[in-house]
């Protein structure tokens, strides 16, 4: 054995720093998580159609919070007030995902996660 080489562990003080500070970061985003957890539990996203007649305000984490239907969208009928319902749905629901995700892209700091 030439000297340098020991048991195969020369590395290993390298690599174990490197599991060190992984380890680090993987505990700040898990408490990073569970705080934004909070704020999106918190956070009112509004989405709407027909020009404001509908609006659907969700939590950030798509909780549904309520529904507000202009006096002037009753006037509308049963079918297109259906639709304008689901429109303002789907609104709340893409700026709420989209709010979600650029969240959790800035928590974990560009990491390539599986499912991110």
């Amino acid at each position: 054995m030439s000297k340098g080489q020991g048991f195969g562990f020369g590395g290993l003080g390298g690599k174990m720093k490197e599991l060190t500070e992984a380890f680090k970061k993987a505990q700040q985003i898990q408490e990073g998580a569970k705080q934004l957890q909070e704020e999106l539990e918190q956070m009112e996203i509004e989405g709407e159609s027909g020009g404001g007649l509908v609006k659907v305000v969700l939590s950030g984490n798509q909780e549904p919070r309520r529904v507000v239907i202009a006096p002037d969208a009753m006037n509308e009928g049963p079918d297109l007030l259906s639709d304008l319902v689901t429109a303002a749905m789907k609104d709340a629901y893409d700026k709420s995902t989209a709010t979600m995700r650029e969240r959790m892209e800035a928590l974990t700091g560009g990491l390539n996660l599986p499912g991110m």
